[in-house]
């Protein structure tokens, strides 16, 4: 799937700078829209015409006039589940998929456990922190996560990796992936708030690696993230504030700034997104509720939107109707691989929740990866099945 070299999208790459376009261009380019209170900044910081600016991006002038009428009632409102998207500003990737990436670079973190001086560690785990900004460059919106939805990964630097959708409303996703050297445990949780044509991202969420030697416990507290130009413009994101790493053992910290890159606006995937994608690194006998099997994600991949918007319907639909036979019975979702610990951290946006993985997905590989009789299946045939909240664990 391709787009013009001066296309943008829903979360194109991040930008090298930016700066406001003066108020006469402001004026004129509201004035040329007919949207008041619509700023298109240019984020390379040039000083050519607004109007021009904003006919750049992936929108044609009916589309937008149509997003514009569904996203106007939203403005102030959080959007993270509130709303139903087009796939025409997504990738074909979930977000459970997504924080996977941060693995990408895992071998950094294998250094810092290996590493003896203190400040040194902190330097290799503040490059691996870092390194899921490099993913960027690629920013489309990652398909939702459907309750109960999971990612497996292995067959990478020795690692396994497990995410679950633990919450739907609000959207939550637990992570969990370990090696000989290290253990990752992410809580994540977004909070939005649409602004028109742009849209803030708070991280409400917690990530902490412990390594393994020494037992040294990490923190990763991450930027919010501002989406600029969603309709009209090229669409750029930034990251205004700090990232803050701390050594929960010795309380040292770093603390950094994240700065932009450049853009890039072609539709394209990172080696290590296709890798996620690929069945590849999935495991033998492949969860059915792994992101990879879903039908919209495969039918964007594939470049067919009209049949991706059709099952992304199909399953929000499913989605509706298993929460209501679940709350029919008096049944709550009870998440498999991870348990909710009664833990609330206070974050700088917000409580959260913790989520901790409860090492039952350990024991279920480790049955399945012991076994000699495993019959080698197409795993491209599995039905997409998140729904399993009744079901027993499989065996």
């Amino acid at each position: 799937m391709a787009s013009n070299p001066n296309q943008g999208g829903f979360f194109s790459s991040i930008a090298a700078g930016f700066s406001s376009i003066g108020s006469a261009m402001h004026r004129s380019v509201n004035g040329m829209l007919g949207y008041e209170g619509l700023e298109v900044i240019n984020p390379e910081g040039g000083t050519e015409d607004a109007e021009e600016e904003a006919q750049r991006g992936r929108w044609k002038q009916e589309d937008r006039d149509g997003y514009w009428k569904m996203m106007q009632k939203y403005i102030g409102s959080d959007v993270t589940s509130m709303v139903t998207l087009p796939v025409i500003i997504f990738e074909p990737m979930t977000m459970i998929q997504k924080m996977a990436e941060l693995m990408e670079y895992c071998h950094l973190l294998d250094l810092a456990d290996q590493c003896e001086d203190p400040y040194m560690r902190m330097v290799y785990a503040s490059s691996w922190a870092i390194s899921v900004y490099f993913a960027y460059q690629r920013t489309w919106k990652p398909f939702n996560p459907i309750l109960g939805e999971t990612y497996e990964m292995v067959n990478h630097d020795g690692i396994t990796f497990i995410a679950e959708q633990v919450s739907h409303h609000p959207p939550m996703s637990a992570g969990h992936a370990e090696n000989e050297h290290f253990t990752y445990d992410v809580t994540s949780k977004l909070k939005t708030k649409f602004l028109g044509n742009s849209v803030d991202v708070y991280p409400v969420g917690r990530t902490k690696v412990t390594l393994k030697r020494d037992g040294v416990v990490l923190d990763l507290v991450p930027p919010p993230t501002k989406v600029n130009n969603l309709i009209f413009g090229r669409t750029w994101v930034d990251s205004p504030g700090e990232m803050v790493l701390t050594n929960l053992t010795t309380n040292d910290k770093v603390v950094w700034r994240v700065a932009p890159v450049p853009e890039n606006d072609k539709f394209q995937y990172t080696h290590f997104a296709h890798k996620i994608n690929s069945f590849d690194t999935a495991p033998k006998k492949l969860l059915a509720s792994d992101s990879r099997l879903r039908p919209d994600r495969y039918a964007l991949e594939k470049g067919d939107l009209s049949k991706a918007g059709a099952e992304k319907s199909s399953l929000e639909e499913r989605q509706r109707a298993e929460k209501r036979n679940r709350e029919a019975k008096g049944d709550q979702f009870t998440p498999k691989w991870f348990d909710l610990t009664g833990e609330v951290k206070t974050t700088p946006w917000g409580e959260l929740e913790i989520y901790e993985y409860n090492r039952k997905y350990s024991e279920h590989r480790a049955k399945i990866d012991g076994s000699d009789c495993i019959e080698e299946a197409d795993v491209k045939s599995i039905e997409f099945d998140p729904w399993q909240y009744g079901n027993p664990l499989v065996e």
